[in-house]
């Protein structure tokens, strides 16, 4: 049986491409395994960064009908994949340059950074083939756009454009089909470039603060952290370089 997901891991970046477009990248179970062992296996190759694409013409059409209707997999075990992302101690990219579909949206929202293109679309259609969100999905995606856009776009049926998705807060930026992957690498490059150490702890601060009611409680962690930084072993020799670079 072919590999479903490809990985690579080069000078810290983790790529994870979904590889199925027969399928046009659906959620069978072989596939949500294999995400989650990619991540895994990134994480194991030192991967400072994950950057998750998928070969067109679609990013993810969402879990497998064929699966729903036998139901002979568990849906839980549909999650797999998703929640490995979203479990990842390093930052995670999704590249969107085709339509998500359905659970196909659970990837994406499951990532910190998403980048998109003209040619991506964002449409859950859960209700449309009789089915309940899930996975956290209605929790994730009012997280970025709102509860009147989960009404909007799960009970409603809209769909999101990759330019629409930017101004509603569910990505980053969008930039033209073929300076997608450029876009993504510059985000990545960056990342791998920083202190692993430091990045980790500061994703782990705003996945800690993003519920906090009060500031204060928020500024308790960034002290914490802030302390802990500062007591690294690199941390005056980067001050330093900085201040010498900036000097010139």
């Amino acid at each position: 049986m072919p590999d479903l997901v490809r990985r690579t891991v080069t000078d810290g970046i983790g790529r994870i491409r979904l590889a199925d477009p027969a399928h046009r990248n659906a959620l069978s179970q072989q596939l949500s395994d294999e995400l989650a062992a990619a991540v895994a296996w990134t994480l194991e190759e030192g991967a400072r960064v994950i950057v998750l694409s998928a070969e067109p013409p679609v990013f993810c059409a969402g879990g497998s009908l064929d699966a729903l209707i036998s139901r002979a997999v568990p849906l839980t075990d549909m999650y797999h994949g998703f929640l490995a992302l979203a479990a990842a101690p390093v930052p995670t990219i999704a590249v969107v340059g085709a339509p998500a579909i359905g659970a196909g949206v659970n990837l994406p929202l499951a990532c910190d950074v998403v980048l998109v293109s003209p040619s991506a679309t964002f449409d859950p259609r859960f209700l449309d083939v009789g089915i309940h969100p899930g996975g956290g999905h209605l929790w994730r995606l009012a997280r970025r756009v709102g509860v009147q856009g989960v009404n909007a776009l799960v009970l409603c049926g809209d769909v999101l454009t990759g330019a629409e998705a930017v101004e509603h807060g569910l990505a980053w930026r969008c930039v033209p089909d073929d300076e997608l992957d450029g876009l993504a690498t510059r985000f990545a490059t960056r990342v791998a470039a920083r202190s692993e150490a430091l990045v980790r702890r500061a994703k782990e601060s705003v996945a800690a603060s993003i519920g906090l009611a009060r500031v204060e409680d928020a500024m308790a962690i960034e002290l914490r952290a802030q302390q802990w930084s500062i007591e690294q072993p690199e941390f005056e020799a980067t001050v330093r370089r900085v201040r010498d670079r900036l000097a010139r």
